[in-house]
């Protein structure tokens, strides 16, 4: 293989279905690309039965060991009667497969639509499965999947942009501005110590949850590790104070029937959400050379970008100065 071909350009049709029928399915040709950017995830006819979705994992994000604790994170929700899309096992109990260097799974084909944040009632039924979730979640810890801190999101994020891709006009500004919000960061989290980390799902944005029959199912644990329970929560706000209160009353509603939640864990929310803006950008720049991210992402690493970047992180650092959100 040549140096400048990505590793995910070896996965042709003819390869997906290999790996598949290896599991013991009969493929029937049909095999359709889904939006996926991290990984790589295939909706594949099989003869005679429902499609599956099979899941090609980046080679070298996680370990053997990582991708398995997700799986089995998945399993444990599951046979509490959780609505997740689990991985499909095969006769020897295996969930996790390998295939000419290239970690994958198979899932079924799960229908449904993104939920609504904005209606009060999907976040209360939301909040009593985050609830469940989260009261499996704390029972053990993750042994093997990282902890969301400001090291591996914050510095590190920053420090990838710095020294690789913020352009000489700008690195001035983004070393001030990243400077004072991983400050502020560390002072407001300087207590976390007294906060519990628990096994969350990590990426709870409406793309990873489909809607269906007045219910949600939970899907791509990918990014499951340990963090604080707001973790999972503050993704599902938008709008003003008094909007995001509101929705925080109605989440809370339905959570607050099947676990607690520390109150203290709101003060968090806007620490969270600018670490996770730094790694966003930090992650397309980790990826920059996969393809499919110049062609997709072409906005990144321009000249606005990073003034328009510059300026959100500005923003962010006056809303991590305002009160945090508190219950009504």
């Amino acid at each position: 293989m040549p140096d400048s071909q990505h590793p995910f350009q070896s996965l042709t049709p003819g390869f997906i279905m290999d790996a598949v029928e290896k599991q013991g399915f009969f493929c029937d040709r049909r095999i359709f690309a889904l939006n996926s950017y991290e990984n790589r995830v295939y909706q594949v006819g099989i003869d005679e039965a429902p499609p599956l979705i099979a899941k090609f994992y980046r080679p070298g994000r996680w370990s053997e060991q990582q991708l398995l604790e997700e799986h089995r994170f998945c399993f444990e929700l599951a046979d509490q009667e959780l609505p997740v899309v689990t991985p499909l096992k095969n006769s020897e109990n295996e969930s996790l497969f390998k295939h000419h260097g290239f970690y994958f799974a198979l899932y079924p084909r799960q229908g449904g639509h993104a939920p609504e944040f904005d209606n009060l009632d999907n976040l209360k039924i939301l909040g009593r499965l985050l609830g469940r979730i989260h009261g499996i979640g704390s029972v053990k810890p993750f042994k093997h999947r990282p902890t969301l801190d400001s090291r591996n999101f914050g510095y590190e994020s920053v420090r990838l942009i710095d020294e690789s891709f913020i352009p000489d006009e700008y690195r001035a500004s983004y070393r001030a501005v990243t400077d004072q919000l991983l400050e502020s960061i560390d002072t407001i989290m300087d207590g976390a110590d007294s906060i519990r980390f628990i096994r969350t799902h990590g990426d709870c944005h409406a793309g990873n949850i489909l809607w269906r029959d007045n219910a949600p199912h939970f899907v791509d644990f990918d990014d499951a590790r340990m963090a604080p329970a707001v973790q999972d929560i503050w993704m599902m706000f938008s709008g003003d104070r008094p909007r995001q209160l509101a929705q925080l009353n109605a989440l809370m509603e339905g959570y607050g029937e099947f676990s607690d939640f520390d109150m203290r864990e709101l003060r968090y929310i806007e620490p969270l959400r600018t670490l996770r803006m730094l790694h966003y950008s930090a992650w397309l720049a980790r990826r920059w050379q996969d393809p499919i991210f110049p062609h997709t992402f072409f906005w990144f690493n321009t000249t606005r970008y990073w003034g328009e970047h510059i300026l959100e992180l500005r923003e962010q650092l006056a809303a991590l100065r305002e009160p945090a959100l508190e219950l009504q």
